[in-house]
């Protein structure tokens, strides 16, 4: 018999945590090799994770809603092969050995990641305060290395704020600052010039926060879920980072419908794939997007990074919150391609199947709250984006048309109300709707041929 160690795994470059959020099986129980063992929930992803071995789960070091580094050994499992223990070890081991231990640099146990708090605990929450500078702080210590190791969006939202990181102390691992310290600390109200030594106040993130509310009796109070808390943040953070502007446009699909109806049967035969409007919508819009490269763009500081690939990220609504998993290089893609790549994401969104690389890097979103009967809305932008599109839904309505007789006629069209929502630092209202009334006349005009 042999032990093989269960490590949080690292789901991305830039992770360098995860919560484990339930385990699928308990101590005693017979597991399968690759068959799910527990799931985890980091900033980017839900995933379920793997057995390495077959054998008997026989501990548990890491319970359910606890935040550990990745690396870290969250439980053993029973397994006859020796053999199987090198996979464990070697997926711990090169990573672990260059990696200096907590407990090696204070001589102390290794830190560990607060739990989630109990609600009447959750009503005060503390604010992380700057750490007094010495000049013996030269950003070279094992702890200030952490500290400055946070997400890319904390480090996007500190340096936009004029925050020194190494300044803060954090809440995560090894004092680790993590985005809700962040946003915790610029609603303070602290001085811009206690943050750090930029001579640059950003506009909105002082004066007083107002107070948590307080639990009346009969009341039940809930933690967030780590989903519900990042996708909070993010939004957050998004509406302090861009001037939000978001014009509609209404757009008649009628001839989507036509060639849907006549295509459908074709379509599914060939490919083994549904044919939605979605497809049609993205196809269009990707068009629209090398159109119009400002709203496929990024602002960083002063410049304005165009981005060549057109990737587009559809929001997919959960049970346990939302995920946009994005559809890479859709600018290559047909419209069956955008089609197969568009259900095989949402679906592996569902079961908790996709990889970190699947929800990265996107150039532009889309939502489809439509689906829900939702007539339009406005979404907010995906940072770093600088617009997001939503989708209403799409229902007949009476409209005024012209005839072949050149005289006007009352018809029954399926039509859909599209929102943008644009950063109105880079992208002028007139570009914005210059950008709807390409896709929407691509859409009204879409070519049968491209089915």
């Amino acid at each position: 018999m042999a032990l093989v160690d269960i490590i949080m795994p690292q789901m991305g470059e830039s992770i360098a945590e995860g919560t484990l959020s339930k385990w699928l099986k308990k101590v005693g129980d017979e597991v399968k090799r690759d068959e799910p063992l527990f799931e985890i929930s980091t900033d980017k992803v839900d995933a379920e994770i793997p057995a390495p071995a077959a054998g008997v789960l026989a501990e548990v070091l890491v319970q359910e809603g606890e935040t550990v580094e990745v690396q870290t050994v969250v439980a053993r499992l029973e397994t006859e092969k020796g053999a199987m223990v090198g996979a464990g070890a070697k997926s711990a081991g090169p990573a672990a050995a260059g990696k200096e231990k907590p407990s090696e640099t204070s001589g102390g146990p290794p830190p560990k990641k607060e739990s989630i708090p109990e609600p009447a605990q959750s009503q005060k929450p503390s604010v992380p305060q700057p750490a007094v500078s010495t000049p013996a702080q030269n950003g070279n210590s094992f702890e200030e290395r952490v500290r400055t190791r946070s997400s890319p969006l904390v480090r996007k939202i500190a340096a936009e704020h004029g925050i020194d990181i190494a300044a803060l102390q954090g809440t995560g691992v090894a004092g680790r600052v993590t985005s809700k310290d962040l946003m915790g600390f610029i609603s303070s109200g602290i001085p811009a010039g206690a943050r750090s030594g930029s001579m640059h106040a950003p506009g909105g993130a002082g004066g007083e926060h107002l107070p948590l509310p307080e639990p009346w009796p009969g009341d039940r109070v809930e933690a967030m879920s780590k989903m519900r808390a990042l996708i909070s943040d993010h939004m957050t953070a998004s509406r302090r980072t861009s001037a939000h502007v978001t014009s509609f446009m209404e757009m008649d699909l009628t001839r989507v419908a036509r060639i849907r109806s006549r295509k459908r049967a074709e379509f599914e035969a060939s490919t083994g794939e549904k044919l939605t409007y979605m497809p049609f919508i993205i196809s269009s819009v990707v068009k629209g997007l090398k159109e119009f490269p400002i709203i496929n763009s990024s602002v960083a500081g002063k410049n304005v990074i165009y981005r060549q690939p057109v990737n587009i990220g559809v929001a997919v609504a959960l049970e346990w919150g939302l995920i946009v998993p994005v559809i890479k290089r859709a600018e290559d893609l047909s419209l069956a391609g955008i089609t197969r790549s568009l259900n095989d994401l949402a679906a592996r969104a569902r079961t908790k199947k996709l990889s970190p690389e699947e929800v990265q890097d996107g150039t532009f979103t889309i939502t489809n709250p439509g689906v829900f009967g939702s007539l339009m809305g406005t979404p907010i932008i995906s940072q770093p984006q600088v617009a997001i599109l939503g989708v209403g839904t799409i229902e007949k309505r009476p409209k005024v048309i012209q005839g072949e007789d050149g005289e006007d006629t009352i018809a029954i069209r399926p039509c859909a109300y599209f929102s943008l929502s644009f950063d109105h630092r880079v992208i002028d209202g007139a570009v914005a709707d210059q950008f709807l009334a390409f896709v929407k006349k691509t859409i009204e005009e879409y070519p049968e041929s491209g089915v």
